[in-house]
Order: C-alpha cells, then structure tokens, then sequence
C-alpha cells in the first residue's frame, strides 16, 4: 500500500489538531459548567443569620408581578443590567412580613438607589407590609444618594429618610406623550389601514395622526389627575406637610432653583421631604446607631432582603389548612398560543387555569391581572376557561395590578368579584383592527404586484396590495361585531344593561375610583384583599396560599437559578454606551415593539397602547 503523499499528510495533521482543539474546548465547556453547577447548588453551606440586625430592602431593577424568561447568554456571560433586572412583587412583601415577626430583625433600611421601575400601585401594596412592619415599634430609615418619583414614594414610608447632600429628590407628576407615526408612515410610503370602534379607543392614533387627538387629551388628564392626587395625598399625609404643598413643590422647582443657588438637596430638606442630607459615611455611622450594631468592616448590620427570605420563607397563615387558594399571574400582553412568563399567551394562561381546576385541590382562585390587553382571540380563549373554572363550582377573583384595561379587563369581567387597587387604571372597552400594506415603498423601489385569483377577494390581504373597498368595509364589519361582543361580555359579567356599558365603554380609559362608581370594579383593595374575599367566598377560614408559575423546562429552570445565584463578570464591556444606544434608538425600537406585539388570528385587538404610564 502507497503511502500518503506529503500534502495529504500534512493536511491531515491541521485536521487532527483542530479536532483535539476542538474537543479539548469542549471538555473544558463541559467542566466548566459542572463547576458552575456545584458552585449554585452545592458550593460551600449558607452564612448563618444575624442574630441582631436590619433588614436591608434594596431591590435592584424593575419590581413586577411575573419575571420573564432569562436569556442564558445574559446568564454566561455578566449580570443583568438594573434596566432588565426584575424582583418578585411578592418576594419583597414576603421578606418584610417575616422580618416583622422575626426578634432578630430590630429595623429596616431601605437603600433604594437601585430602584428602577415599580409604579404607584405596586409601591401601595409593597406599604401594607411596611405599616405593619411600623406598627411592631420597628423603626424603617430610607437612603439614596438622589431618590427618583417611583423611589421616594417608596422612601416616604420610612421613619427618617436621608439624602446626599449633593442629591436630592426628582419629583415631576405623571405625563401622558407618545411618538406618533402619521408623517414617518407617509415619508415610507406606508399605508396602515385602521378600523375602531369608541371614540376614545386611542391605541391606533400613532398611526393615524401627528399629535393626540383633543378628547383622548380631555380623557387622559382626568385619569392621570386621579393617580396624581393620589400619589400627592400620600405623600403629604406621611411626610405630615400642609395639602398642595407638594404640587407647589413641583411646580415651583424651577424658578426656586433660577432664584437661590441650585441646592436641590437643600430644596427637598426646605420642603421636609426629606430629614437629613448625610454623606455616605455620615449615614453608615447613623444607621449603626440606629441599628445598635455593626459588621467587621463597620458597617451597619443587615441582611438583604432575597438572601433573608431564601433562609426564612414567607409567613404562613395560622392554624391548620383547610383549603388551598392559587393564585394565577397574568402579565404583560395579551398574545395568541404558548408565550413565556411576562407576556399572556392564549393557550398558555388558559392551560394554566385548566390545569389548576383540574388537579382538584384548588378551592378558590386569584387570577392577578396586570395588562393593557392586546389579541382579542386570546382573550376571549382565557375568559372562556375562567368560566369553566366558575361553572365546576371555583370562586374566580380577579385583582388588577397597576393596569387591567381593554382586553386585561374582557379576561376580568366575568370573574365572581374584581379587585383594583386605589391606582389602578382599567376600562378602555373598545376594540380596533390595523395592518400595514408597503405598495407605496415597493413601487419607489420599482416592485410591482400583478397576477389573477379565483375569486374577488384572494390575494387582498397581502402587504403588496392594497385592500379594496369591499374589504375595508368587511373588515370594519367585523370590528363593530367584535365592539358589540365585548359591550355584551360586560353587560353580562358585571350585571348591568347595554346602555349602561356603553357609558362606560367607548374606548375611555378609567381610573379606579372612578371605575368603582361606574360598576366595573367591586372593591378597591390589594392582591391580599383579593385573596382573603376569594378564601371567604369559599367558605375558607385557615388556608394554603399558592403562586401557581408555568412549568419551566429543566434548561430553563437552570439558566434561572444560574441568573439569581452567580453574578459572573461581564466580558461585554461598555454598559455606559449600551444605555446610551438603548435611549438613542428607543423611539424607534418601541415602534417595531408595537407592531410586532400586534398579533391576532384577525387582527382584532383588545388593546389600550397608553396605559403603561403607570406601571
């Protein structure tokens, strides 16, 4: 036998190397990641607790009822930023409520700098637990450098809040501004065809005008003064300042800071929204003597509030169970099929209350509804299953987080009760219909549609085309019919007659008092006061309280356990100009966001687009 030519040989030998390199990286993949494995699961036992400190409340992200997916290359390779972190709503109750009851815990701190998202409804929620934290002679101090409006509202619940001296407190109202499509649309030759139904349904008017229309503004600023003056109520009540004084506060910034010296720390001490401007070491050394005790490097003892409740486990309701309440999660938008956590998917949300009713040993369910709606299909494939659920004899009561409107409130309307809570916005009962068709961009590109059909309506709906009259008129059609449907869902859910829906509906976006004067709430209150109405409906006096989460994959599974457990350095680098790209190309992401959430069998949507300013 021949033996292989110089060339063959050679070539063979780059070959058996690159396969060694190859499997020696994969091995040491592999190792690595039964290190990382060991290192979560088993590495090393937990530090014990304290036997005296505080609670340490410093969340750090966005505050939701439901985390999303982690992505796994987020997982790899470095922490999550602030901006896409998330914390459990109910983490956080949990963790205050056992500190209340816990000797070891002599006080709280609450280090809000982290803060990024929470909204004044889950902030009203969140200060239950902290009243009843108070209300066990526990002192509660808050710290940040600069407290943010989302955060000081947070902070105002504090005994004593502190700021640096060169901080200070943003505090600006709640406002109502959205990009609007209308010119960029025609400069694209983009033609979005529209059809709605109430005169008040603004989710498409980005894209068919310039500005907001005058009675969407009329309509917005009534709701959005109702969530201000709740937020200014609270405010003034705790901080114990004369009413208005927080508007005059606001609206008086600029000139203040023209006419004085620019101090906002200063301002905000002035105002008494805050007690004390301490530099960060001034604060350790009065938070260690509020706390009567200090760790090895000085600090004042305390103890993260994930880490605590991870050893401790939230507070149990007392005596012996005699039934089980769930509690469901419906979050984000309302899309068709199987979706992952923080968006609602059709079938997913709906399998999910099928599987609870069907396991048998569900007494009563909390469905928690935080959404602006979206897939007037999905929607009603969740309401048809919380009416099974009703009809196999479980009580369904619904509590609406910051946002239950349009199809967040058809999924709600036919549940036993509705709980919003004093700063929910709800309602915006009316539906549209949109799609976009680019004959205008793909004839200035010289792309031309021509062809036959069997039939006078095939090959219409296409985004080369332009519809015909026939069919707008079919589709508009179908959108009153769809409008008609949701007017008779409310009617029949909520007790009340047609016209009396139609007062209410039209596409007008409700605030909580007013949806509680109305008849489209039962009962302003929180996700506890929904619970403890769902456990009494059931005739429940001691009872099991269970978060019912889709079931994640063991691969997903891990990459979440991965994210919350091991914080690796990031490789990627530049987190400075990744916030700066995030905020230059906003507009522009929001929009593609928009139209691509715009998912329907029909392209008929249950959607309020404006209602996220509260969350």
């Amino acid at each position: 036998m021949s033996k292989p030519s110089l060339i063959r040989r050679f070539f063979g030998g780059i070959w058996k190397a690159i396969t060694w390199v190859r499997l020696g990286l994969a091995n040491l993949l592999f190792l690595a990641m039964l290190a990382i494995i060991y290192f979560v699961y088993f590495g090393g036992g937990p530090e014990p607790l304290p036997e005296k400190a505080a609670l340490l409340l410093n969340p750090v992200g966005s505050i939701v009822d439901q985390k999303r997916p982690v992505d796994p290359m987020v997982a790899l390779v470095g922490e999550q930023s602030p901006a896409d972190r998330e914390v459990l709503l109910q983490d956080v109750i949990d963790a205050i409520e056992a500190a209340a009851e816990d000797p070891a815990i002599n006080a709280m701190v609450m280090e809000l700098g982290g803060l990024a998202g929470l909204g004044i409804s889950r902030t009203g929620e969140i200060g239950k637990a902290l009243e009843a934290f108070k209300a066990t002679g526990k002192p509660i101090a808050a710290r940040a450098d600069f407290y943010t409006q989302n955060q000081y509202l947070l902070a105002s619940y504090a005994d004593e809040i502190i700021a640096h001296p060169l901080g200070g407190v943003a505090i600006e109202g709640f406002s109502s501004y959205h990009n609007y499509y209308l010119e960029a649309l025609e400069k694209l030759s983009v033609d979005m065809h529209v059809f709605r139904r109430g005169k008040h349904k603004s989710a498409v008017e980005p894209f068919m005008r310039n500005d907001m229309s005058p009675i969407e503004k009329e309509a917005t600023q009534v709701w959005l003064d109702d969530i201000w003056a709740h937020y200014t109520a609270q405010v003034e009540a705790r901080r114990e300042l004369e009413p208005g004084a927080l508007n005059a506060y606001v609206n008086g910034l600029p000139q203040r800071m023209i006419n004085g010296s620019g101090d906002t720390a200063q301002d905000a001490l002035d105002a008494g929204l805050i007690d004390q401007l301490l530099s960060r070491g001034q604060a350790n050394e009065w938070l260690v003597e509020m706390v009567g005790v200090a760790d090895d490097e000085g600090h004042y003892e305390a103890v993260e509030f994930e880490y605590y409740l991870s050893r401790k486990g939230p507070v149990s309701d007392a005596g012996i169970p005699e039934g089980r309440v769930a509690v469901l999660t419906a979050q984000g938008n309302i899309m068709p099929g199987e979706q992952p956590p923080g968006t609602i998917g059709g079938d997913s949300l709906a399998s999910l209350i099928s599987h609870t009713v069907e396991q048998g040993n569900a007494d009563a369910i909390v469905l928690r509804v935080n959404s602006g709606g979206g897939s007037m299909f999905a929607s009603e494939i969740i309401r048809e299953r919380v009416l099974q659920a009703r009809a196999s004899g479980i009580p369904v009561v619904v509590s609406m987080g910051a946002v239950a409107a349009s199809g967040g409130y058809y999924i709600a309307a036919d549940a036993d009760e509705i709980w919003a809570t004093p700063t929910t916005i709800t309602g915006s009962i009316g539906v549209f219909a949109a799609f976009p068709t680019l004959e205008g961009s793909l004839k200035k590109l010289g792309i031309h549609t021509d062809g036959v059909a069997t039939s006078d309506i095939a090959g219409y709906l296409r985004l080369d085309r332009t519809p015909s009259d026939e069919i707008k008129a079919a589709v508009d059609a179908g959108v009153g019919y769809a409008y008609d449907s949701f007017l008779a869902v409310v009617a029949e859910g909520r007790g009340m007659s047609l016209d009396e829906v139609q007062e209410v509906a039209q596409g007008r976006v409700w605030s909580a008092d007013a949806a509680l004067e109305n008849g489209l709430v039962d009962h302003l209150g929180g996700l506890h006061d929904a619970i403890a109405s769902a456990a009494a409906m059931a005739e429940l006096e001691a009872y099991e309280l269970e978060f019912v989460q889709p079931q994640l994959s063991p691969k997903e599974l891990f990459w979440q356990q991965l994210s919350e457990r091991v914080a690796l350095p990031a490789v990627l680098g530049g987190s400075e100009i990744v916030s700066v790209l995030r905020s230059v190309s906003q507009p522009v992401v929001q929009a593609v966001t928009e139209i691509q959430s715009l998912q329907d069998p029909r392209n008929m949507f249950y959607k309020c687009l404006g209602c996220s300013v509260v969350e």
